[in-house]
């Protein structure tokens, strides 16, 4: 006499599977509305602020453009770099300078890492010196122009490597791009220099 066939493994064994996907399902579902409670957290506890910038002083040295085009001079800046924020401080990994004039860069040069705590104000000083920089199009006449009237028009850009600290906790690296125009050179040291706020993307 024949006997039924038993129920299969796997037909007796779905149901379990379904409950252990649901159970793994709400468990990262939990978690994910946990972390992000968290980040709400934080974020309404620290509050962060912008970061601002601003050119406080500039001059322009030893302006010297050849009749070949070559420009030399020494550029000076005083950078502001304010951080507002009572409990978020920075770590400035690295710091590159750009001087441009109309699209094309005069000279450039990078700061040493530094820390910036919270609610601190820092200033930087900084040279940038043009050694025989080939200038092309119409920048040599429009900086012979600008030579004669007494004041030069330029940009300054910023480009930075950073990470936020707060408390025990340092975020990853971001890329800080800082932008300020129109900053106005005299090349006559009795004419006072205009403060330039800048621009700030993160």
């Amino acid at each position: 006499m024949a006997h039924p066939n038993p129920p299969t493994q796997p037909q007796a064994a779905k149901p379990r599977q379904r409950s252990l996907l649901r159970c793994i399902a709400i468990v990262i579902l939990a978690l994910i509305v946990l972390v992000g409670i968290a980040v709400l957290i934080i974020w309404l506890v620290v509050k962060p602020k912008h970061l601002e910038y601003s050119v406080e002083n500039a001059s322009i040295h030893d302006f010297n453009l050849t009749d070949a085009n070559h420009l030399y001079a020494n550029f000076d800046f005083s950078i502001r770099a304010y951080n507002p924020n009572s409990k978020v401080s920075v770590y400035y990994d690295s710091v590159e300078l750009s001087v441009l004039y109309e699209d094309q860069t005069l000279a450039t040069n990078a700061v040493a890492p530094f820390y910036q705590p919270h609610k601190n104000v820092t200033r930087l000083q900084l040279r940038l010196a043009a050694q025989t920089v080939a200038l092309y199009g119409s920048v040599p006449k429009d900086l012979r122009h600008d030579k004669s009237s007494g004041v030069i028009e330029l940009d300054v850009w910023v480009r930075a490597r950073i990470r936020f600290k707060v408390g025990l906790w340092k975020s990853d690296h971001r890329t800080l791009r800082i932008f300020c125009s129109p900053v106005l050179l005299h090349f006559s040291n009795s004419k006072g220099f205009e403060r330039t706020h800048c621009d700030v993307e993160l």
